[in-house]
């Protein structure tokens, strides 16, 4: 059955690929059978002007006069004799072959030319042979001076009215060409191939000014595109970035010096190498007048958005009351970027069944969408102070108890309408596109933003088999990013190292916590005291969240800290067994039920430890900074971002740890200042996520990924200036995987949940949801 549907997915593409080509050519034809129409249309023009010419000799016939009975009869015969020639059907062709951009059009006038004037002179006839040029070059105008000389004949009244209507026939002739083209504007198909003869004939002005590149450019932008091709390969980003940077040296050094001894300003006008050579780049390529239009992945479907407010749909893997940092973060994140009212904002979180749900939700469950997204605003409007204006939706999911995950079910893109599809972000983007089968994010979005979460690797290692795993996970990771991301952001170095990633927090605090940290501090200024308790430590209770290295750490210097009692807060899967190896090891642990951080009973705590090395970025350990505790946490990536705090103590050795447990015993944590609050807080993660995730950029209009840079007032963008090779391969990537994930044999041996390629009958009643198709549509065509 599997067989059946790709076969007749397969036949479908070739169908609709076999259609498009053929609409291609009949659009190409009716272009060409426009073209000889106009043609055609310049052949009754000049039969219009034989009628005219043949009603000027039926007025003059009327004539009494002698004399103009004599002209009629010599100029009758060279009349027909004309509309003989000019009038035979061959005319449209030899139009068509000659009307080129520099073409030439020519009419032997010389025979009635010679009837009217019989006394022309004899060297005149010989050098133009009588012959008139509608020279397409000077827009076809021969001027009547041109055409007759400076001859004077009199007030004859045949002449006047034959000069009169040569006038007429000029204007009419040059109104044809200008009516041969105009008509031709609606056509896209023309106006291609106009623009391309123009790019031929036009003289480029500024190639003479503009250098042409050299090697070492073409290397090092050969290098540069392929940086993701090698890092699969294992060469590190830093060398490539090395690479490029010694080859566009001595370039940049040599333009530099040039630009100054000219007195201009120079095109480089940053030290951002990359910049530096996409600019040089456009530059040689606009002086030659070539513009790259896209490739064969190159969507142009996406809705243009400058003038609406833009959209921001924010798509995670967990919600609440399931209090992970996939659930609590996300739900932050939309709250302060609706706050900021630059654009409207969407959460789209997960549905469970109700048989999930009791698998994952402490002690609660729900029985509509509603109402879990009442829940989720009262909690969160108790803890940010305000009433967020963001819209909430669901997608289907199931949760997998192998993972401890929930899975989406179906192409979650979809429950995105496509008029909202602006600016997507993804949390947890390896994660939600694991085993995702439908659109490309980003053929749907115009920018698609991951933010990184949790360290899997880490989690793999643990397992069975886990470095085998790990192998193929990181690869498979690093597949999906790279295929439906913009922009990657990660939390810490902790995670893996992604391509288009930088690293960055940003995630804040629970106001609430900042407040109870400013409470600490005016207590302490008023003399009162404000920690009455030793350290502790509060965790989901899984050896994976630090319980391992805690207990091996209290084990190995059980006589250096002797007397430390510690309090441990958490529930979870490993409770038994971390329980009983404490008790096994005899260790002063003192384990509770786990609760909020924001609990008052944890508020008199001096000291909280966080031996994880697992984290990413550890949430618990920012709450505890905010509240104005000491930490103590291990020399890690994860912590990086909190070292800057004089709060908080690394330690690298065990002997380090007891160390430092021993100095936040002794001492006082300081206060926080006004600035540290800050960068705890989360207007200030907002801001920083604005900034590195190029969402500024976006949301002021300017789409391009390119810059600009000037060069003697003229600018230069770097958009469309070359294939991409990375797109390339990045559209190839998605595509391929959309038929691996298509196929339901290789999604369950590589861990999917049996049936999450479609949601079930079970989401269609939960959601009020249509039932899925037996089959997808075709990816993206």
């Amino acid at each position: 059955m599997n067989d059946e549907t790709q076969a007749t997915s397969s036949s479908k593409a070739f169908s609709f690929i076999s259609r498009s080509w053929r609409e291609v050519r009949d659009s190409a034809d009716a272009d060409i059978q426009l073209m000889k129409n106009r043609a055609n249309s310049f052949k009754n023009l000049a039969t219009s002007f034989d009628r005219e010419l043949e009603n000027f000799l039926n007025s003059a016939n009327r004539s009494s006069a002698p004399a103009e009975i004599d002209f009629v009869k010599k100029l009758q015969p060279k009349i027909s004799e004309f509309r003989r020639v000019y009038s035979a059907p061959e005319i449209s062709k030899r139009v068509l072959e000659k009307w080129g951009p520099r073409a030439r059009i020519r009419i032997d006038l010389s025979a009635i030319r010679n009837a009217i004037v019989s006394d022309v002179d004899v060297d005149a006839e010989r050098d133009g042979g009588g012959i008139i040029e509608f020279d397409r070059g000077k827009r076809g105008r021969v001027g009547f001076r041109e055409l007759w000389g400076e001859r004077e004949v009199g007030e004859w009244e045949p002449i006047r009215t034959l000069k009169m209507r040569l006038r007429e026939f000029e204007r009419k002739r040059e109104l044809s060409v200008e009516e041969i083209f105009g008509g031709f504007k609606s056509s896209d198909f023309v106006e291609k191939v106009k623009s391309s003869w123009k790019a031929i004939c036009k003289e480029p002005e500024e190639s003479k000014d503009v250098p042409p590149l050299d090697p070492t450019e073409l290397l090092a932008h050969l290098v540069r595109q392929s940086g993701p091709f090698l890092d699969h390969l294992g060469v590190k980003r830093d060398l490539c970035d090395k690479i490029v940077e010694s080859l566009c040296s001595k370039r940049k050094e040599q333009l530099l010096l040039r630009s100054i001894a000219g007195g201009e300003c120079s095109v480089l006008e940053n030290d951002n190498i990359n910049d530096e050579l996409d600019l040089r780049i456009a530059s040689v390529l606009q002086s030659t007048g070539h513009h790259y239009e896209g490739g064969f992945w190159t969507d142009f479907g996406k809705d243009d958005l400058s003038d609406k407010k833009r959209n921001v749909a924010i798509v995670t893997t967990a919600s609440l009351p399931w209090m992970t940092g996939t659930a609590v973060n996300p739900l932050f994140r939309a709250a302060y970027l609706a706050k900021t009212e630059q654009q409207n904002v969407t959460l789209l979180v997960p549905w469970l069944c109700k048989s999930d749900q009791e698998l994952v939700y402490p002690n609660v469950t729900f029985c509509s969408p509603e109402e879990q997204e009442n829940y989720m605003r009262n909690w969160l409007e108790e803890r940010v102070g305000f009433k967020a204006d963001f819209k909430i939706s669901f997608y289907p999911g199931k949760f997998s108890k192998e993972r401890r995950s929930i899975i989406p079910a179906g192409d979650t893109s979809q429950f995105i309408p496509s008029k909202d599809a602006d600016i997507a972000i993804l949390e947890e983007p390896e994660h939600l596109n694991w085993y995702h089968h439908g659109k490309r994010w980003t053929d749907k979005f115009n920018h698609v933003v991951g933010v990184v979460h949790t360290n899997y690797l880490e989690y793999i290692k643990r397992e069975k088999n886990g470095a085998l795993q790990a192998f193929f996970v990181k690869h498979i990771n690093n597949w999906v990013t790279r295929a439906y991301c913009d922009k990657v952001l990660r939390l810490s170095a902790a995670t893996q190292d992604l391509p288009k990633s930088v690293i960055c927090n940003v995630h804040g605090v629970n106001p609430k916590f900042l407040q109870i940290g400013e409470k600490v501090a005016t207590d302490r200024e008023q003399g009162q005291q404000a920690f009455s308790k030793g350290a502790y430590f509060l965790g989901k209770m899984v050896w994976a969240k630090g319980y391992r290295e805690l207990i091996d750490l209290l084990a190995k210097h059980k006589n250096d800290l002797d007397g430390f009692k510690l309090d441990v807060f958490g529930n979870g899967e490993d409770a038994y067994e971390v329980q009983s190896a404490a008790k096994r090891l005899d260790l002063n642990l003192n384990f509770q039920k786990g609760r909020d951080h924001a609990d008052d009973s944890l508020h008199g705590y001096k000291v909280f430890i966080n031996p994880s090395i697992s984290d990413v970025l550890c949430t618990a350990t920012a709450e505890a900074l905010a509240m104005g505790k000491f930490v103590i946490c291990a020399d890690h990536p994860s912590n990086e971002f909190f070292r800057s705090f004089p709060n908080c103590l690394t330690y690298k050795t065990s002997e380090d740890f007891v160390a430092r447990v021993k100095e936040a015993l002794a001492n006082d944590p300081q206060p926080l200042t006004p600035e540290q609050r800050y960068n705890l807080s989360w207007e200030a993660a907002t801001q920083r996520f604005i900034e590195y995730s190029e969402l500024n950029r976006i949301l002021n209009n300017n789409k391009d990924d390119a810059k600009s840079s000037r060069n003697d007032g003229k600018i230069i963008r770097k958009s469309f200036s070359v294939p991409n090779l990375s797109e390339v391969v990045d559209g190839g990537l998605a595509f391929a995987h959309y038929c691996f994930t298509g196929n339901e044999f290789l999604r369950l041996c590589t861990g999917a949940i049996p049936g999450t390629r479609d949601y079930d009958k079970q989401h269609c009643r939960d959601l009020h949801l249509l039932p899925p198709q037996v089959e997808n549509p075709i990816y993206g065509w």
